[in-house]
C-alpha cells in the first residue's frame, strides 16, 4: 500500500498520487502496465469491472469500471471517520478525529470536516436537536432523524468553497444522547456528483446510484479503525459490513444479467474485513475458537455463489478466487527497533523515535522499515541521504540482515517469529523492481509487523502484543496464507500451484487472445 518518498523518507500511497492545485484536485495513477480488461477492449470484447483494487484513477477502455481499493474519501485520505462527544476521553485516536462539543438547550452545533484546498479545510456546519428518545440533525439543508444505535441512510453533504460546492456522502450513527456521542463514517465521494472521477465512463458511477441508490465509494469502505478504537461496537461494525456487501451484490448481479458476452468481474471485501476483525473470536467457554462472524459471512458468500450459478448459462465460465488467506495476528514485530539494536539504524541524540522515521539519523543509518513487510537499505544515489555506496556493501548488509533476522525468536513465547527474508534482487524482475523494498520479511503464524513499525516508529521493544481488535492478517510468509481457486469447469493442467498471476492470461485465452510477452503467469487449460 505504501511507497516512500526518496527525498523525504516520508511514506506515500503506492497506487496513486493526489495533488491539490487551486480549486481542483488531480490524481496521477502510479500503477504500470495494462490490465487484462484493456487488452479485451482492444480486441472488441466488452467487460464490466467492479471494485478491483488499484483501479483509481479510472482509465478509459472499452467497457465499464467502478474503481475499488485506494479510492480516497472526500478528505483525500484512505478513510477518516469523525466522532463527536460531549465528555472528552482525552485519548489519541488513530484513523479518525475526536471533536469535543457542548450541549446547550438540547442542541449541539458543530462542523463536519471535508476536503482541503490550498491548505485550508472546508467544513460543513450542522446542528443536532435532542428530543426525548431521538434526535434530528440539520445539515446541508436536510433534516435527518437520528435513532440511537441505528445508522442513517447515506446522506449527501455539501462543502461550500465560495460559490462552488463539493459533494460527499456519509452515514450518521447516534451512539448516545446523554452524554452526546455521534459517529460519522468517512465522507465518501458522492457517486452521483463525484468530486473526482471514480468510474469509466465518468457517468457510470451516477448510473449505478440511480439504479440502486447511493453507495459507498471509498476504497476501504468498512471502517475497521472505528472498531479498533472502540468508537463503534462489534455489532455496529458488522452491520456496516453487511450493508456495504449488499450494495456490491446488487451491482454485480445486475451487471451479470446485462453482460451478454464478455467478462464480468467483481471484488467482494466482506470476508476480508470480517476475518481481519474477528479471526480469533472467543467462544462461550472463553477460549479462542471458530468465529461465528467468520462462519456467517462465508454462508452469505456461499449463498451469493449459488445465486450466480443459477444466473449464468451453461456456456459461462465462473471463477471464484481470492488473492490470500488468513492467519492470526497475536504479536507485532518492530523491525526498526531490531535494526537499531543491531547497529543498522541510528536515532538522533535525545530523540524519541517518533513516527514517519522523523528522528532517524540518516548519516549513520544503513537500513530502515515502514509498512507491513519491507526493509529498505539507505542507498547513496537513491535515497536523498543514502550512505551505502557500493554493491559489495549492499550485498554484505543484505546478507547480514537475512542471516540474523531469518529464524528470529520471540523471547516471550520462544516461538520462531520470522520464517523467511527474501532478497528482492532474486525474487523480483522487470523494470520496476528497484521501486520496492530491498528485503521482504515473511513472518510466521501469529506474527506481523507491529502497528508502530507500520508508521515508522522506533520505540519500545522488538516484540509487543497486538492489542487492537484487528486480530487476523495475511501480511506474513505467503506459504502460510494461500488463496483459493474454484471453477465450474475442469482445469486440466494443475501440475503446479495456480497463482493469481495465472488468471489474466487464462481469461485472455478463454476469449481467444494470446498472452502478451510481458505478462507473467501460465494459461490454465479450462475444459469447455
Amino acid at each position: 500500500f505504501l511507497n516512500r518518498d526518496l527525498s523525504t523518507y516520508m511514506p506515500e500511497l503506492s497506487s496513486c498520487r493526489i495533488t491539490s492545485s487551486g480549486k481542483k484536485a488531480e490524481t496521477i495513477a502510479l500503477r504500470k502496465s495494462k490490465p487484462f480488461w484493456h487488452l479485451l477492449g482492444e480486441h472488441g470484447i466488452f467487460s464490466t469491472i467492479l471494485r478491483v483494487p488499484i483501479t483509481f484513477p479510472p482509465e478509459k477502455f472499452k467497457g465499464l469500471l467502478l474503481s475499488g481499493m485506494c479510492v480516497p474519501d472526500i478528505m483525500g485520505t484512505q478513510g477518516t471517520f469523525t466522532f463527536y462527544e460531549s465528555e472528552s476521553s482525552s485519548r489519541p485516536t488513530t484513523g479518525g478525529q475526536r471533536i469535543l462539543v457542548s450541549v446547550d438547550k438540547n442542541t449541539v452545533k458543530a462542523k463536519l470536516p471535508g476536503p482541503s484546498l490550498n491548505g485550508k479545510t472546508i467544513n460543513s456546519p450542522f446542528s443536532v436537536r435532542l428530543r426525548d428518545d431521538y434526535a434530528v440533525i440539520s445539515i446541508s439543508g436536510r433534516k435527518i432523524t437520528l435513532v440511537p444505535g441505528k445508522y442513517t441512510d447515506w446522506t449527501c453533504v455539501k462543502f461550500r468553497n465560495g460559490l462552488r460546492g463539493i459533494n460527499g456522502i456519509c452515514r450518521f450513527l447516534l451512539l448516545s444522547m446523554r452524554p452526546f456521542r455521534l459517529y460519522v463514517t468517512p465522507v465518501n465521494i458522492d457517486p452521483e456528483h463525484p468530486a473526482m472521477p471514480i468510474s469509466n465512463p465518468a457517468y457510470y458511477s451516477a448510473y449505478l446510484a440511480k439504479l440502486n441508490g447511493p453507495y459507498s465509494t471509498l476504497g476501504l469502505a468498512e471502517d475497521t479503525w472505528a472498531l479498533n478504537e472502540n468508537i463503534i461496537s462489534e455489532t455496529e461494525f458488522i452491520q456496516q459490513v453487511y450493508d456495504i456487501h449488499e450494495e456490491r451484490e446488487k451491482m454485480f448481479l445486475n451487471a451479470l444479467k446485462r453482460v451478454r458476452k464478455g467478462v464480468c468481474c467483481c471484488v467482494f471485501d466482506a470476508t476480508d474485513r470480517i476475518q481481519h476483525m474477528f479471526h480469533n473470536d472467543q467462544n462461550d467457554a472463553g477460549k479462542s475458537g471458530e468465529s461465528q462472524a467468520v462462519n456467517d459471512i462465508y454462508r452469505r458468500m456461499d449463498k451469493l455463489v449459488g445465486e450466480v450459478i443459477r444466473t449464468i448459462d451453461e456456456h459461462t465460465v465462473l471463477f471464484v478466487i481470492s488473492d490470500h488467506g488468513f492467519t492470526e495476528f497475536r504479536r507485532g514485530i518492530n523491525f526498526n527497533v531490531w535494526l537499531k539494536n543491531e547497529g543498522l539504524l541510528t536515532l538522533k541524540d535525545n530523540s524519541e523515535g517518533n513516527e514517519y522515521l522523523r528522528d532517524v539519523d540518516w548519516t549513520k543509518t544503513r537500513a530502515y522499515s515502514f509498512g507491513l513487510s519491507g526493509i529498505y537499505l539507505n542507498m547513496a544515489h537513491r535515497e536523498a541521504k543514502g550512505i551505502i555506496s557500493t554493491r559489495n556493501e549492499k550485498n554484505r548488509i543484505k546478507k547480514e540482515i537475512i542471516n540474523k533476522l531469518q529464524g528470529l525468536q520471540d523471547p516471550q513465547t520462544n516461538e520462531v517469529a520470522v520464517k523467511t527474508v527474501a532478497d528482492s534482487d532474486t525474487v523480483f524482475s522487470g523494470p520496476y523492481k528497484n521501486n520496492g523494498p530491498d528485503l521482504i520479511v515473511g513472518c510466521c503464524k501469529g506474527y506481523r509487523a507491529s502497528w508502530e513499525n507500520a508508521v515508522g516508529r522506533v520505540t519500545g521493544d522488538v516484540f509487543s502484543d497486538n492489542t487492537k481488535h484487528w486480530d487476523g492478517d495475511h501480511c506474513v510468509d505467503s506459504s502460510l496464507v494461500p488463496g483459493v481457486l474454484f471453477c465450474n469447469r475442469k482445469v486440466e493442467n494443475i501440475d503446479k500451484t495456480p497463482s493469481l498471476m495465472d488468471m489474466a492470461p487464462t481469461i485472455l485465452d478463454l476469449c481467444g487472445i494470446a498472452k502478451p510477452d510481458y505478462m507473467d503467469g501460465t494459461v490454465l487449460r479450462i475444459v469447455l
